[in-house]
C-alpha cells in the first residue's frame, strides 16, 4: 500500500473501478478507498470485500453485465467521477496463433476491449453533462510488445484499447473530460501466475522454466522485477487527481524498464 497518501484527496469523488476484487483492480480500488472516494465496483463471481467499496455482482464481458453495473452506479452514487477501466487478463492456452479459436479470440476481446467501450458508452454521458470527470484506461506493453506463444489474443485487444482511448480522448477533452492510459508491462498478480502455469502445461518443465521464457520474450526487465499491483493504482490514481489536471490524451508506460524504444 501506498505511504503518506492523502485521504483527503478523493473525498466527495464517486468512482467506478472495473474488474476490481483481485490483482490490480483490487490495489486500485484500496488506492482510492484510502483517497477517500466512494467507490464501486464488480466481478462475475462472489468476491472478498474491498473495505467500504459497493459491490456488484455482474459479467463484464456481457452487455447485460455492463449495463447492471452502470445502472448500480447511477442508483446508489448517483453518479461517477472517475472511471478507472482496470478490467483485463487473458485465459487463452499456449501454443502460438494456431491454438486459438474463435472463441479464444472472441473472450479475449470481450474482456480486455468491449467491456471498457461498453462501460464508457452507459457512464461518460453524465461526465460530459457536468462538463467535468475522468477516465484511464488500462492497457498494456504487449500493444507494441506482444508475446506470441500465449497471448497474441489479449495484445491485440489491448492495442485495440490503447487506439480507441486516444481517439476517446480527442472526443471528449474539449466537453470537459479527461481521457489518459496506463501501459502496465508485468504486473505480479495473480493472473500473472496462472499465466505461467498455462505455459508450464503447454511447454513442459518448471514455472521457473515458464518465468525464464517470458522474461526472454520481454528481453529482461531492466530493475529486475514485475511491478507491484500497489504501484500501477498509484500512477492510476494520479492520473484521476486535481494534481494531473493538465495531463490528458496521454499513455504512461509503467514497466521497470522492458520496452527499450523511445
Amino acid at each position: 500500500m501506498s505511504v503518506a497518501t492523502d485521504p483527503n484527496e478523493f473525498a466527495g469523488k464517486r468512482v467506478l473501478v472495473s474488474g476490481g476484487t483481485k490483482g490490480l483492480g483490487r490495489a486500485t480500488v484500496e488506492r482510492f478507498l484510502t483517497g477517500g472516494a466512494r467507490v464501486i465496483t464488480a466481478a462475475r463471481g462472489n468476491a472478498d470485500p474491498v473495505g467500504d467499496a459497493i459491490f456488484v455482482q455482474a459479467d463484464l464481458t456481457t452487455a447485460e453485465g455492463s449495463k447492471a453495473l452502470a445502472e448500480a452506479a447511477l442508483d446508489r452514487m448517483g453518479g461517477i467521477d472517475i472511471l478507472a477501466h482496470v478490467i483485463g487478463g487473458s485465459s487463452a492456452p499456449g501454443g502460438g496463433f494456431v491454438a486459438l479459436t474463435d472463441d479464444h479470440w472472441l473472450a479475449e476481446l470481450n474482456l480486455n476491449l468491449l467491456a471498457t467501450v461498453r462501460l464508457d458508452r452507459l457512464l461518460v454521458p453524465q461526465m460530459i453533462e457536468r462538463g467535468a470527470g475522468a477516465v484511464v484506461h488500462v492497457t498494456s506493453i504487449q500493444s507494441i510488445l506482444p508475446l506470441p506463444d500465449s497471448t497474441t489474443a489479449y495484445a491485440a485487444a489491448k492495442a485495440a484499447l490503447r487506439t480507441y482511448s486516444k481517439s476517446l480522448s480527442k472526443e471528449l477533452g474539449p466537453k470537459g473530460v479527461r481521457v489518459n492510459a496506463v501501459s502496465p508491462g508485468w504486473i505480479m498478480t495473480e493472473s500473472s501466475v496462472d499465466m505461467l502455469k498455462r505455459l508450464q502445461a503447454a511447454n513442459g518443465g518448471t514455472v521457473e522454466d515458464a518465468r525464464q521464457l517470458v522474461l526472454d520474450a520481454l528481453g529482461g526487465i531492466s530493475i529486475g522485477r514485475a511491478a507491484e499491483p500497489h504501484e500501477v493504482a498509484d500512477l492510476i490514481a494520479y492520473l484521476t487527481s486535481d494534481r494531473a489536471a493538465a495531463i490528458h490524451g496521454a499513455e504512461f508506460i509503467i514497466d521497470g524498464g522492458t520496452v527499450r524504444t523511445v
